[in-house]
């Protein structure tokens, strides 16, 4: 692909060849984040933009806060894979996705850097405002691909983000004992469970079986909203933070 202009004023252009239409000229109303989870910034950012690879990303953000566009906001790229939110499984057609140079899990989940907080915050409130992106459709990729995908992990600072005006958060409730649900447990509380997490966003079948799937589910949202402990359990913590999440959007009753 021949270069083009940046979307975003502060990002240099180095183009992916790996994009297409959006389908059914979707406009993107979900930003999705990602870590790279490869162990340097240059090899992930050469690999959106080799054609073999048949991924890309619309921005990919360095540690020391530089931002490359790779692909333009109009133009759907290859990012989100098998993925689902409210429904929608065509995520790369709703979405801009971000890669977070990071090396992730497989290098031992390393912080990430100030100025690269401060760029994606900067980059995340350019899309919101020209797309008009919803605080609760700032997602990471583990939220829209539970199991499947993990990133951008545990570490990343959803908090910060919010106190920036970017996404939607709650202060997780704290960590105590009491009722908790897990793995084979039935019944009415699972299947309420359940509900909640589908209407938050999450593709989770109602059936009221505490399913490796739910596990799964349950896992991929306390990596973005409950990071002190992310182990696929049902706890007070997890159970209140989710409903509070839920009362705080809007038009819920």
């Amino acid at each position: 692909m021949s270069a083009f202009k940046a979307d975003f004023a502060r990002a240099h252009v180095q183009p992916s060849p790996n994009h297409g239409e959006r389908r059914d000229g979707r406009r993107p109303d979900i930003i999705l984040l990602h870590y790279t989870g490869m162990g340097t910034a240059e090899g992930a950012l050469d690999w959106l933009c080799r054609a073999e690879s048949q991924v890309s990303s619309h921005y990919f953000v360095f540690e020391d806060g530089r931002v490359m566009q790779l692909v333009p906001e109009g133009r759907r790229a290859w990012h989100a894979g098998k993925s689902s939110w409210h429904g929608e499984t065509d995520i790369n057609s709703s979405s801009i996705g971000i890669e977070v140079a990071n090396a992730g899990h497989p290098g031992g989940l390393p912080e990430f850097p100030d100025a690269q907080i401060e760029a994606v915050i900067e980059l995340c409130r350019d899309c919101g405002q020209r797309w008009a992106i919803a605080p609760e459709r700032v997602l990471g990729h583990s939220d829209v691909a539970p199991v499947r995908k993990v990133d951008p992990g545990e570490k990343f600072p959803w908090a910060r983000l919010a106190a920036a005006g970017v996404g939607h958060w709650v202060e997780p409730a704290s960590i105590t004992g009491g009722r908790f649900f897990q793995k084979g447990d039935v019944g009415q509380p699972i299947e309420a469970l359940q509900s909640m997490l589908s209407l938050y966003g999450y593709s989770t079948e109602i059936n009221g079986e505490f399913s490796e799937k739910l596990k799964g589910d349950v896992e991929a949202f306390q990596r973005h909203f409950r990071q002190e402990r992310v182990d696929g359990i049902a706890d007070f913590s997890t159970i209140d933070t989710l409903h509070r999440l839920l009362a705080a959007l809007p038009g819920y009753s």
